[in-house]
């Protein structure tokens, strides 16, 4: 009996994770990317926020979180049996903390009353002790004045530590392309670019790939992982994108230092939006999105903006660490000890439109993601990346039956 071969397009951190899992449960699997390697793309460029449900605090119902968790508790597992080894030393070792700016869209008491209810969600849950820390007795806390004080700029009023963390998503890159080489019946065509994918002759019988180099691929099962790109391969699929959505692009900066510095792990929220992650003590992330988007659209795809080189990487550091300066203290400190600084970034996709300073913005919810189905061709909005390799495993199961 020949073995289904499944094409899985898109190689970032949900198509790499489904690949592996369908190659592990014994089908063939062609992997279509069109960056010259695996996990090149946004998966590889953001701060990697194992979220919880805390960043929507401007969410009105706790939905989002409720659809968050259940991978995200399961992330730490579903990471390390993809790749083969522990992510200890890779996530960031002290609960994040969330600092509420004063042009926030909600206030110091509405933050406090949403993430009480977020966290008492996750204690409850029967995978809290699963996360990348065991958070089933994690507490949110408010930080006192004099505590806030001495970690924070003037334009921050409130500050909460939330049991979040985050991991390298460079290091987590590197380990799952390798793991994607590894796997034996998993083809990699790298480089290439698809344009469109239609049944041979029935939507649950094969279907055909068209690549932009014109070696179609035929497969007896597709999954669209694509992250920007793939809303126009669904059309040509006959699986109408479901409106409202918005495409954005966000520049974000990695820095390596010389020397150690202890400097938290922290967010500016709701509104004005900013990140510090340290990764190490040597290791950090850093993004001011007032200066870092740079994109944004509702069309079928965003055009990928170039990435700043040289003086424009300069200028475009010397503003982000102009604005988060201000707000958290210790940045100066770790851009003039770098030893290396890489500007980079990548694309943000949700369900919803609208900008994050207005309070009625659907981007202020993450809960309308998952898999859309036309025969055998299974289009998947990732949502997070925190949930993808929880994702790609119930997936496979599905397609492998």
């Amino acid at each position: 009996m020949t073995r289904r071969r499944v094409a899985v397009l898109g190689a970032g951190i949900m198509g790499s994770a489904t690949a592996i899992e369908l190659a592990r449960r014994g089908l063939d699997v062609t992997l279509i990317e069109r960056e010259p390697a695996p996990m090149s793309g946004t998966s590889r460029w953001n701060e990697g926020k194992i979220h919880l449900g805390f960043l929507y605090g401007a969410d009105p119902t706790t939905a989002t979180a409720e659809h968050i968790l259940p991978g995200s508790l399961v992330f730490s597992d579903r990471a390390r049996e993809l790749i083969g080894t522990d992510l200890d030393g890779h996530v960031t070792r002290e609960d994040d903390l969330y600092l509420l700016h004063r042009d926030s869209v909600v206030d110091a008491d509405t933050m406090r009353r949403k993430f009480e209810a977020i966290g008492a969600l996750v204690r409850r849950h029967p995978d809290s002790a699963r996360y990348l820390v065991d958070v089933s007795d994690a507490r949110v806390t408010e930080l006192a004045h004099d505590e806030l004080a001495a970690i924070a700029g003037d334009d921050i009023v409130a500050g909460f530590r939330v049991p979040e963390r985050s991991i390298d998503t460079r290091w987590f890159a590197d380990r799952l392309g390798a793991a994607v080489a590894a796997e034996p019946r998993v083809t990699l065509r790298a480089g290439t670019t698809v344009i469109g994918a239609e049944p041979v002759r029935s939507v649950d019988g094969a279907w055909r790939i068209r690549t932009a180099d014109g070696e179609d691929e035929v497969a007896d099962v597709v999954v669209n992982a694509l992250w920007n790109g793939r809303l126009p391969i669904d059309v040509t699929a006959g699986v109408d994108p479901e409106p409202p959505w918005t495409h954005r692009f966000r520049l974000c900066v990695f820095v390596r230092t010389r020397a150690d510095h202890r400097v938290k792990s922290a967010l500016v929220a709701v509104g004005p939006f900013g990140d510090v992650k340290s990764y190490t003590d040597r290791d950090f992330y850093l993004s001011w999105y007032p200066e870092g988007l740079v994109a944004e659209g509702d069309d079928l795809e965003l055009a990928a903006p170039a990435i700043p080189v040289g003086a424009d990487a300069a200028a475009f550091v010397t503003r982000v660490r102009s604005a988060l300066g201000r707000l958290m203290p210790g940045i100066d400190e770790v851009l003039e000890d770098a030893e290396e600084t890489v500007v980079h970034g990548g694309f943000v996709f949700a369900q919803g439109r609208g900008a994050l300073d207005d309070p009625a913005s659907d981007l202020h919810r993450r809960d309308r993601y998952g898999v859309r189905r036309r025969g055998t061709y299974h289009s998947v909005d990732t949502g997070k990346y925190s949930t993808a390799p929880w994702s790609a495993r119930i997936l496979a199961e599905e397609i492998a039956g």
